[in-house]
């Protein structure tokens, strides 16, 4: 039995909230275990330089963790003057994560931020964060498909994402923060619906693990992906009918 009782390849119990805040065109407060995330989509009607002119949306996103996340005081970016580079990098997997699902070009020349932030953190806060801003980004989409339907739907398939890692030589699937603090490795990994690889990040924090250790995890990786998307769906329900028909 691991620290809250979860067998190794049980995921820990899923809450998603949807319409959380009242401004955002898509807001979701995810909870998986003890970490909890707030995400919110907003829609705006212009594109980043790069894309002026081509006819093609963008998706990008901000993630932060607020001062009190966590157990001890984590001083706020603003006031250190700069991002960290570990919320540079979160952000950005979060914004890959997302693009790798949608048909940029059917949104037209819109960006819609997804902003992840971060109240309680208990370990896998980037991978909470991919999942809960999904259902935002889907909620965001639906908006803009009820003022004015598109030819092609833009959202082709569900993403989501879940922690693996070895710890005490055990193969375990969403780890908490104590157990990520004592793995051995540590794994990230991002899946479609399709079982479709978006994204991997996997270390060896103390030592090299094997091709053997590699497929098991994965395969841990997968059977909770499973379990988020099917979370992500129970949250949607008839909302999450267009996704992958292109809108035909």
């Amino acid at each position: 039995m691991r620290i809250d009782g979860r067998k190794y390849d049980q995921i820990r119990p899923i809450k998603i909230t949807r319409n959380y805040t009242k401004y955002a065109e898509g807001s979701v407060l995810i909870e998986t275990g003890d970490t909890r995330v707030i995400c919110t989509a907003s829609i705006e009607d212009k594109v980043p330089p790069f894309l002026k002119g081509k006819g093609e949306g963008w998706i990008t996103c901000e993630y932060n963790m607020l001062p009190r996340a966590t157990q001890v005081r984590k001083i706020r970016d603003i006031t250190r003057g700069k991002v960290d580079g570990r919320t540079m990098e979160i952000q950005r997997l979060i914004g890959r994560a997302l693009r790798s699902v949608v048909d940029l070009k059917a949104i037209g020349e819109k960006t819609i931020w997804v902003d992840c932030d971060v109240i309680q953190a208990d370990g896998g806060t980037r991978t909470a964060s991919i999942s809960g801003a999904f259902v935002s980004l889907v909620d965001a989409v639906n908006v803009l498909h009820k003022r004015s339907p598109f030819k092609i739907y833009p959202i082709r398939d569900f993403v989501s994402a879940i922690s693996v890692g070895i710890v005490n030589d055990i193969r375990m699937l969403d780890l908490c923060y104590l157990e990520d603090s004592r793995a051995k490795v540590d794994m990230n990994v991002v899946m479609t619906d399709s079982d479709e690889i978006v994204e991997i990040q996997g270390t060896g924090e103390q030592s090299p693990f094997t091709k053997e250790d590699l497929k098991e995890l994965m395969g841990l990786a997968e059977k909770g992906i499973k379990n988020m998307i099917n979370a992500q769906k129970n949250s949607l329900k008839m909302d999450s009918l267009w996704i992958g028909t292109g809108g035909e």
